[in-house]
């Protein structure tokens, strides 16, 4: 092929663009993401040799070498791994065929600071590169492909690159970064040492570097032509746990997650038994921007006997812990093992089933001894870690313990354990209310004999509290019952003297019920009396079994139907506004308070009204009258 000149995909020009003008606060990356991509390149060639061993040809030692060249101020990181075909070069050099390119823009832009994050996260690693260099050349050549048939890569990371055909004997690619003025800093052995020891010693390869010896003659240090690897070469989940520091379980962290703070914890064993495999697995602080996205496939990487599989097996964790990262390397399954087998292997269920156990055990260490750190944890993940509640039935209990909600009584971190100490004599049940708002669940008048009594209530406002409720009925022999459905019972909580009362009252507001039925029947299902309410003049209910207001405005957002329900409107007999209806005179003045004491309890509950034009022209002649 001779010499062709193509333009770079528009996002690949844009995102050139901005590596080159603004990522300076941490240069040192670039070698952390080439010497990533050459080890991903080795690890991609002893894969496809499980089925083809002739693509090792004469190397089949697998190593990646780091060098520089002061005089020509060149740094050479080179792999002897897979390689690519002239055809991958222009793919993978001058395409991203990844979703998220965008996201990257818009939040190295908004942000300049997470440079050295964002870079790994949306795989544009090779572009880092030219962040000190003003030039690349790649110079490739496929496994298995003839040496005529390598190719060179060439670009000034501005609209357009370079291509055409090479003659090369060595597999594998070498990636020339050919410095920018101000960047001789990196020309140096040690400087380079040093970013490899920081960031690559856990690769499981060597990174070889040429030999430095001192010149006695010379009075300095000099280069022969020996090579000597730079890095451990051993994958650090494989090492003793004692030989490791935390500083290295929190670099490896940043490495597989391109996360630039520390992890939340981590947990690091080896499983024996019917299944043998080691976990290394890690809970980050914050949440990633993708977090909910459902179909993102997980962050675990999956090796077999130390050789890597694949990125991302979501096979190995459920979905509800999709944000925990890590490396698992099983003994048992196939070295060919693929997606598909993942779905149905016994074994990997067995490792699944043992990693959610280790991380559901990581958590509960935290919440126990690290109240803080695990307040943290809940405010990136909790509503995440809720959808467990409905699709992992075996870990419920230890789930619903790890739960944090607020109440009546705090803001926030009270869990169901807590609330179970803190129930008052007699209390049989634990008490909610799901609203949009901690401020809407607060104020809801459905909470005022619950305050009057001195019954904490906790207030769920998560989009995915009620589906989780759907599935978790009682904790710890207790039920679980809405303050918002039903008839409020509050079985020895409330003395005889009340009830007595309040059946009396009910019954000399009987031809009242009866009004407010009748011209409210298109819209209320039912009205009585009630002992809930404390100053507010009333409230609307759902019956048990029927679907919460707060569901059915959530399912309509979504574009979804809800099935249709009228409420049930409760009112405080001893509440002003409830008297003065009693009394109204004429069916229109009637009707006005009616709708209005009906429209106010709707829009206390959260709801939206039907028409609102009407509620005003009634509480205007309301105001004039």
């Amino acid at each position: 092929m001779d010499k062709q000149t193509l333009s770079f995909q528009a996002e690949v020009k844009q995102i050139l663009h901005l590596v080159t003008h603004s990522l300076y606060s941490n240069k040192e990356i670039f070698l952390r993401e080439l010497v990533s991509n050459a080890s991903d390149a080795c690890d991609k060639l002893r894969f496809e040799a499980l089925d083809k061993a002739a693509l090792y040809e004469d190397a089949p030692n697998l190593e990646i070498r780091v060098w520089y060249d002061e005089a020509a101020k060149t740094i050479t990181i080179r792999d002897n791994g897979i390689g690519m075909s002239a055809e991958e070069a222009v793919a993978h050099l001058g395409t991203i065929a990844k979703s998220g390119t965008r996201e990257f823009m818009a939040k190295l832009e908004g942000d300049q600071k997470k440079d050295a994050n964002l870079i790994g996260q949306f795989g544009v690693g090779f572009y880092s590169g030219f962040i000190v260099a003003d030039r690349i050349t790649v110079e490739t050549r496929r496994a298995g492909a003839a040496p005529a048939e390598a190719v060179r890569w060439s670009s000034e990371g501005a609209g357009d690159f370079e291509v055409e055909t090479i003659e090369r004997a060595q597999r594998g690619t070498d990636v020339i970064l050919h410095l920018r003025e101000g960047e001789e800093e990196f020309l140096s052995a040690w400087k380079l040492k040093s970013i490899i020891s920081k960031y690559s010693d856990h690769i499981s390869l060597p990174v070889l570097m040429p030999k430095q010896t001192w010149d006695d003659e010379k009075k300095e240090q000099v280069t022969t032509d020996e090579w000597e690897p730079v890095n451990k070469a051993a994958a650090l989940w494989t090492r003793s746990k004692s030989d490791i520091t935390d500083a290295q379980y929190q670099e490896f962290y940043k490495q597989i997650s391109y996360d630039q703070d520390a992890p939340l914890a981590y947990t690091h064993n080896r499983v024996e038994g019917r299944t043998e495999y080691t976990q290394l697995l890690y809970v980050p602080a914050r949440a990633p921007f993708d977090l909910w996205n459902r179909d993102k496939r997980g962050g675990v990487k999956l090796y077999v006997k130390r050789v890597f599989i694949m990125d991302d097996a979501e096979a190995l964790m459920p979905v509800y812990l999709r944000f925990v990262k890590g490396v698992i390397d099983s003994a048992d399954l196939p070295l060919n093992v693929s997606r598909e087998l993942l779905q149905e292997s016994r074994d990997v269920k067995a490792i699944r089933e043992g990693c959610t156990k280790r991380v559901l055990s990581m958590l509960e260490d935290v919440a126990e001894n690290q109240k803080d750190k695990y307040a943290a944890f809940w405010t990136q993940f909790g509503a995440v870690l809720k959808e467990g509640i409905g699709e992992d039935h075996a870990n419920q209990e230890r789930l619903a313990k790890l739960l944090r909600f607020a109440s009546t009584t705090a803001d926030e971190g009270v869990g169901f354990e807590d609330y179970v100490k803190r129930m008052k004599e007699g209390q049989e049940a634990i008490y909610y209310i799901t609203a949009d708002t901690l401020a809407a669940a607060k104020n809801s008048p459905q909470l005022e004999i619950f305050r009057k009594k001195g019954l904490e209530v906790l207030l769920l406002t998560d989009r995915v509290d009620e589906w989780m409720l759907s599935h978790l009925y009682e904790f710890d022999g207790k039920p679980l019952q809405s303050v918002a459905k039903g008839g409020v019972d509050l079985g020895k909580l409330q003395d005889d003297d009340e009830k007595k009362a309040a059946e009396a009252t009910a019954e000399a507001l009987k031809p009242l019920i009866e009004r407010l039925k009748a011209t409210l029947k298109d819209r209320a299902k039912d009205v009585r009396v009630t002992t809930r309410l404390v100053d507010s003049p009333a409230c609307i209910v759902v019956d048990e079994g029927d679907m919460s207001g707060h569901l059915a405005r959530m399912l309509k957002q979504a574009g979804q139907s809800a099935p249709r329900s009228q409420p049930t409107l409760e009112i405080n007999a001893e509440h002003a506004l409830v008297k003065r209806l009693d009394s109204a005179e004429g069916s229109e003045r009637f009707d006005d308070l009616a709708h209005i004491l009906f429209d106010q309890a709707l829009l206390a509950e959260g709801g939206q009204l039907d028409d609102p034009a009407a509620y005003v022209r009634r509480v205007n002649a309301l105001l004039t009258a």
